[in-house]
């Protein structure tokens, strides 16, 4: 009998251009190894696998070594963030108020 098949998707989004493949692997599979399976990594060469989180549909899974993919799944590599965004949004409200203290004082 014949290796029971599923299908799934592995995409990934640089800052210049994105790749969605679709392909079956084994049922049981972990979303580790459909990434592997996926050869996303040939597509980019710069991508680190390590430092990247992976999540399914939107998910962040906190184990893809071990967490068994589900036909239909779709496999998410997340890139590493450039900024935080509490960060940002803090510098953001900070200059706001800078300037509506500036106009006040006019």
């Amino acid at each position: 009998m014949a290796e029971a098949l599923i299908s799934v998707e592995v995409v990934y989004a640089a800052v210049d251009r994105q790749e969605l493949l679709k392909l079956q692997v084994p049922a049981g599979a972990t979303v580790l190894s459909a990434v592997q399976a996926s050869g996303i990594s040939a597509l980019f060469p710069d991508l680190d696998l390590s430092a990247c989180a992976l999540g399914i549909f939107g998910k962040v899974i906190a184990d893809p070594k071990v967490r068994q993919l589900e036909e239909g799944d779709r496999v998410e590599i997340y890139r590493p963030l450039l900024a935080d965004p509490k960060e940002v949004r803090r510098l953001r409200a900070e200059k706001a108020a800078k300037a509506r203290k500036g106009q006040k004082s006019i």
